[in-house]
């Protein structure tokens, strides 16, 4: 299951806002050390580097796609492939941010606890993950997955996001590591100018990925046919023509 930069960096914008949002509840101004993990194609790192000008910064990613894409974009900053469920540097750091990975690592109970063993004192786990599986989006995703002949063949596909767990799991999780932990739920409202067919162009770059890879050209053409069809029925244009794609986030900032 492959990364697209460009896919991925078509809404820009509206993925790069959330990252903002979460930084702000960081409490410490001036750092040592920051590092970026499923840093993409460098957009969250920009957003990180420049909030801690002094700082060394550094983004870790598991997409060679994606670590290209982050080095051209800031060729001063240290980028690493790496695989995020075995990352072991060991720091310490004033920041790790998480903006929009962890819902694809496995084993969130030990791994939280061991990126915050790897913060400096005061220092803080900044995380933030959809929390959109019961959107209509994705459910359509399952759906049409289920309802199709490649059923045998996607019959996995849903498995590739981490299970959701809600705030107070996340609480109880970190509280016992943490001095601070602070969580939060927004829900987005991105304004696509696209209409139906820009939720699909959405999504191609994020949850779609796992649906689409097992399939050929032929077949992942007529699952996107199913799919849009189904979005432009749950997303219905706006007399502009564009669409609001509702979009809820969960936010964690766990401080040491």
């Amino acid at each position: 299951m492959s990364w697209s930069a460009r896919q991925y960096s078509s809404f820009e914008a509206e993925r790069t806002r959330p990252v903002r949002d979460l930084l702000s509840a960081v409490p410490l101004s001036e750092i040592e050390r920051a590092v970026d993990l499923g840093c993409g194609p460098g957009n969250s790192t920009e957003v990180l580097a420049a909030l801690y000008p002094g700082a060394i910064v550094s983004g870790v990613d598991s997409s060679p796609d994606m670590i290209e894409a982050a080095r051209k974009r800031m060729p001063g900053v240290r980028f690493e492939l790496a695989d995020l469920s075995t990352w072991d540097e060991a720091g310490p750091f004033g920041v790790i941010l998480a903006n929009a990975v962890l819902q694809w690592v496995p084993g969130h109970e030990t791994l939280m606890p061991r990126l915050v063993a790897r913060l400096a004192p005061g220092g803080s786990l900044a995380v933030q993950m959809p929390d959109n599986l019961d959107e209509p989006a994705h459910r359509l995703m399952r759906d049409v997955a289920a309802s199709g002949p490649w059923a045998e063949k996607l019959s996995r596909a849903a498995g590739a996001r981490t299970a959701r767990a809600g705030a107070e799991y996340y609480y109880a999780l970190l509280k016992p590591h943490a001095a601070r932990v602070d969580v939060w739920q927004t829900t987005y409202y991105h304004v696509l100018a696209g209409g139906p067919d820009a939720v699909v162009e959405w999504f191609k770059g994020t949850g779609l990925r796992p649906f689409l890879s097992p399939l050929d050209t032929d077949e992942a053409a007529a699952y996107l046919a199913e799919y849009r069809a189904g979005i432009a029925l749950a997303y219905p244009p706006l007399p502009d023509g564009s669409v609001l794609l509702p979009f809820p986030r969960l936010f964690i900032v766990a401080t040491r």
